[in-house]
């Protein structure tokens, strides 16, 4: 009888025991409502980043900082350096130089024109005769009423047929691979330079289609 209740009595104590620490977990993690605090954190090293944050002072190196300068004459991967700078003799140079180093293919002359159309036609025109939206008149109507929109100016022609001539010299239907890309990497008068939006390969592919439009 005696060891009956001494096991009764353990049990009732394992149990409160059990019960308080359950409630003293379910406690802290409703927190205080006074503070943002979430109580407890479970396994805190499976949510919080390891790495630093590129603002963050750094003991690993001697000037504390994270984000630390490349070195010399490294590029970042998938970086392509382009070795003419934007003058008008080096976009000669590149005129010479410089050659498309992706074969004729449909799907690249396909993924050029693709390209060409979102990046290029606003201005250009779908067919390059430098007819795009953008050069036309438009307007539009809001909440102040209806305006008319500031025209930009046509650029000359890539056709062939329609001798257009360039701004630097020569027919834009005799423009090489390098002239066009050098023209894509820096931009030229009122484009833009559009080496942010187009990675190398693509810029090729758009140089590629333009030989296309040239032919007309």
């Amino acid at each position: 009888m005696k060891e009956n209740m001494l096991a009764m009595n353990k049990k009732n104590f394992l149990g409160t025991v059990c019960a308080a620490l359950a409630f003293a977990a379910v406690a802290s993690a409703c927190g205080d409502g006074t503070t943002r605090s979430t109580g407890w954190e479970f396994s805190r090293n499976m949510y919080d980043p390891i790495g630093y944050n590129p603002d963050q002072p750094n003991e690993n190196f001697k000037n504390k900082q994270t984000a630390q300068t490349p070195p010399a004459h490294t590029n970042p991967v998938g970086f392509v350096r382009f070795e003419y700078a934007n003058t008008l003799e080096d976009y000669e140079r590149a005129g010479r130089e410089v050659t498309n180093p992706l074969a004729v293919t449909k799907a690249n002359l396909a993924d050029g024109q693709a390209l060409f159309n979102t990046y290029c036609a606003v201005c250009h025109g779908p067919e390059g005769k430098g007819d795009g939206s953008i050069t036309k008149d438009r307007e539009i109507t809001d909440s102040r009423g209806t305006r008319k929109l500031e025209n930009f100016p046509n650029p000359p022609s890539y056709h062939k047929t329609d001798a257009a001539s360039s701004s630097r010299g020569g027919l834009m239907s005799d423009l090489t691979d390098g002239k066009i890309y050098h023209t894509i990497y820096y931009g030229h008068n009122s484009m833009g330079s559009h080496a942010s939006q187009l990675s190398p390969d693509e810029r090729w592919k758009v140089v590629m289609y333009v030989h296309e439009l040239q032919k007309k």
